[in-house]
């Protein structure tokens, strides 16, 4: 046996390594979380079976699933970027793990890196599972698989921004209430199963404004109308994107 087989050698691993560790952590975390699989998959399942099989709500001419999948797919992304990750993350702040987790040879843009690969590897998850249901319904998509793919991108980057300003900077409790209140405010009013156009112009101009209604939008601009790339909804999500990543970079208490 040689000299030094055995020799310790300290350090931390390679930062691509620790990344990788660390978005399987956080993937295992978020799965095995029953209130997180509610948000991420269950309700948005059932809102795509059951108002697809039951005229429950005008959605215009056509099938009813070429309305409805494309609002579920943008309630999907900010079921898992915006509220999952503001829950999941304000509880880990408050429970002092964000700290340790600063503390460790993890640099912490690394650890922010890790959490946004972990909700894109859980919306790979929903998005297969949703698009399989929906085309077993008889969903038609049509349009642009890269215009969706942007879409998509800036919508999680939007929503994943906006989850990190408020699990940073509310208590863990006020957290859970509010992404909560928020996501079922945005289910009612952000287009993603009733129409906007059934809202009163004034409200309904608002309403465009917000990210989910911009993303369930160009989703359906896309993949029901065959739209190329609907650039003023992109422009939205890459607005919020940009103002809800700078604000909680800005704003992000660890403690």
């Amino acid at each position: 046996m040689s000299a030094g087989t055995y020799t310790p050698r300290p350090g931390a691993a390679p930062l691509p390594r620790m990344i990788a560790a660390q978005t399987a952590l956080e993937t295992r975390m978020l799965l095995r979380n029953g209130e997180q699989l509610l948000l991420t998959v269950i309700i948005p399942t059932l809102l795509l079976v059951l108002f697809s099989a039951v005229d429950i709500v005008d959605t215009g001419s056509g099938a009813a699933v070429d309305f409805l999948a494309p609002g579920v797919l943008a309630l999907a992304v900010m079921s898992t970027a915006f509220t999952g990750q503001a829950i999941a993350t304000g509880f880990e702040r408050r429970y002092g793990v964000l700290k340790r987790l600063g503390a460790s040879p993890l640099p912490r843009w690394a650890l922010m890196t890790a959490k946004t690969l972990s909700v894109l590897v859980t919306e790979v998850l929903q998005i297969v599972l949703l698009a399989a249901i929906a085309l077993a319904l008889g969903w038609s998509p049509q349009g642009s698989p890269l215009s969706v793919l942007l879409l998509l991108v800036l919508g999680t980057a939007a929503f994943s921004g906006l989850g990190l300003l408020m699990a940073g900077t509310l208590k863990a409790e006020a957290t859970l209430a509010a992404a909560n209140l928020v996501f079922l405010l945005l289910l009612v009013g952000g287009g993603v199963i009733v129409p906007l156009d059934r809202f009163p112009d004034a409200v309904r101009s608002v309403l465009e404004l917000l990210p989910v209604s911009a993303l369930s939008g160009g989703l359906r601009d896309v993949l029901q109308h065959g739209a190329s790339m609907p650039w003023a909804e992109a422009g939205i999500l890459a607005a919020w994107a940009v103002l809800g990543l700078g604000a909680a970079a800005r704003f992000f208490r660890w403690e």
